[in-house]
């Protein structure tokens, strides 16, 4: 039970409310004029509604509850990974979702925070020696197998964040960077097997369109008229925007998944570079703010999920800005607490709210 509030941190709350406003601002808009969107706005809203339930309630929870049950937790992320690519439903090429009659559920979103909270309690107990090859060794398979799963979905964004966090509380945890190296090295030649026998001609060229749309997509067929039309929105904003709900290409349906993967475009578009620097302002804010709290946090434990959802964050921003510039792969991985998006506007909340019960549990309470 929280004693006290002394310590919560009130500039992370700020920031992720002004994060949610936003975000429910620019999918009102994407989903404004589009028949095949409609109803997606008062869903966006319930979303929002039992994320801040669960926010608020991994804030009460004291985050030390979790190091008892982490291995249920993992088995069970693990085995809806696995019945996801038996029983999923599959849209956009990728078999992600479960769908339970009344919504679908994508259980890598879950995973996510399931995975990090297991990597932290894993390297909280052998705090000590982590830099132990034993240690790292299975760390990587704490990882590689729900990245492996959600890799054969095909879902490479949401594997590119797996390893990700992988590599930031890994550092966090002080593995040294010799083991890094080693590492790099024994992983390029199962990269090369990979690319050129487990990933077949089109999916090669989905990740090298984002160098030149038109060399390796003349037809247009795989993603490069989704990069066209997003930097010609973003460009077409200008300093300060069309005005909000008056982008041209959003509005007019130009924009492909724009309630989502290219949510950041539409606000390129509608609040130009002004509106955009300030959303990425934000972002930023709320990135720092959860290092914040892995740095004063009471022990490791608290530390790594911290760090680890720091890393999380910090790569849906970096990749799908990226992928909206064209600086980065098409991957169709949303934007934290701006794209319309039920598993995964529930965990990044459930995560903030695991921020703040760490934040609040900085030092013990005596009386």
């Amino acid at each position: 039970m929280v004693k006290t509030w002394r310590d919560y941190n009130f500039p992370l709350l700020l920031s992720v409310v002004i994060l949610l406003g936003f975000g429910a601002a620019m999918v009102y808009s994407a989903t404004l004029r589009d028949p095949l969107t409609q109803g997606y706005f008062s869903r966006h809203l319930v979303n929002l509604l039992v994320g801040c339930a669960a926010m608020a309630f991994l804030t009460v929870l004291d985050y030390h509850v979790f190091e008892a049950w982490i291995v249920p937790f993992y088995l069970g992320a693990v085995a809806l990974l696995g019945l996801v690519l038996v029983i999923g439903q599959v849209s956009s090429g990728a078999q992600s979702w479960i769908d339970l009659g009344v919504r679908t559920f994508q259980p890598s979103e879950p995973a996510k925070l399931l995975v990090i909270l297991a990597l932290a309690a894993y390297w909280s107990r052998n705090e000590r020696e982590p830099y132990a090859w034993r240690v790292v060794i299975t760390s990587l398979i704490l990882v590689g197998i729900p990245t492996a799963l959600v890799f054969l979905q095909p879902d490479f964004g949401t594997a590119l964040v797996f390893g990700a966090v992988w590599l930031a509380m890994a550092l966090a945890a002080g593995v040294q960077w010799r083991q890094f190296a080693l590492l790099l090295i024994a992983a390029i030649p199962a990269a090369i097997y990979g690319w050129t026998h487990i990933l077949r001609s089109y999916q090669r060229d989905r990740l090298l369109i984002f160098i030149d749309p038109l060399k390796y997509d003349p037809e247009l067929k795989q993603g490069a008229w989704n990069i066209i039309q997003s930097l010609t929105a973003i460009g077409s904003g200008g300093l300060t925007g069309r005005g909000w709900t008056h982008g041209l290409l959003s509005q007019g349906n130009y924009l492909p998944v724009r309630y989502s993967d290219f949510i950041f475009a539409i606000t390129g578009e509608e609040l130009g570079f002004i509106g955009a620097t300030l959303l990425l302002v934000f972002l930023g804010m709320t990135i720092w703010q959860a290092l914040a709290i892995a740095r004063v946090a009471r022990d490791s434990f608290g530390r790594l999920i911290a760090v680890g959802i720091a890393a999380m964050l910090l790569c849906h921003v970096l990749v799908n800005v990226g992928m909206n510039m064209s600086i980065m792969p098409i991957t169709g991985i949303p934007l934290p607490f701006i794209s319309y998006g039920g598993s995964f506007t529930m965990t990044t909340l459930a995560a903030v709210g695991l921020l703040q019960s760490i934040a609040l549990r900085r030092r013990r309470i005596t009386f």
